[in-house]
């Protein structure tokens, strides 16, 4: 099976934890192939048939990005806006999703008891992602359970973050 991942970070060089990963990963070219949106598209200007005839060519697609004001990056936003249209990845001809597994890797500041239901957020992250959940099951793929590294922004030390790297390429081949 094919893994793509797609990763949007708007400063993936002053990010230690997304930075890692993605170091990682390239170290595995026969496992994944790693599309970085905001070095592909700085000027947002998305070529939709190219991005779309990428997706169809992986089984496994994950969107790896910093959890931001408890959502997606804006350019990855814009990118599921314009990549998923209809006739495409869904409504009565719109199959090319169907049947592929999509899940997320995500690096997040805060530690990790604030995102239970007593927490100071007070919504657990399977809360905060249910839009894309509901995205998946939309256009008939597979939503897989989120890989996240918490703390991403002042906790984790260099051993951690290494491990985590180690732990995201194991996620990714558990699911293929």
């Amino acid at each position: 099976m094919t893994t793509l991942i797609i990763l949007a970070h708007p400063d993936i060089e002053a990010s230690r934890v997304n930075r890692r990963w993605r170091q990682e990963l390239l170290l595995h070219p026969e496992d994944v192939t790693v599309h970085e949106l905001y070095k592909e598209y700085p000027d947002w200007n998305i070529d939709v048939p190219r991005e779309q005839r990428l997706l169809e060519a992986h089984d496994l697609i994950i969107f790896q990005f910093p959890l931001y004001w408890y959502s997606y990056p804006p350019l990855l936003k814009k990118w599921l806006d314009d990549v998923f249209t209809h006739g495409w990845a869904y409504g009565s001809s719109g199959n090319k999703l169907q049947g592929k597994k999509l899940g997320i890797a995500m690096t997040i500041g805060d530690k990790k008891e604030n995102y239970l239901p007593a927490g100071s957020v007070s919504f657990t992250v399977d809360e905060i992602i249910a839009p894309f959940q509901a995205s998946a099951i939309h256009v008939g793929a597979a939503a897989l359970p989120y890989f996240a590294v918490f703390g991403a922004s002042f906790q984790a030390s260099d051993d951690e973050i290494n491990q985590s790297a180690v732990e995201y390429l194991e996620y990714i081949l558990r699911n293929r």
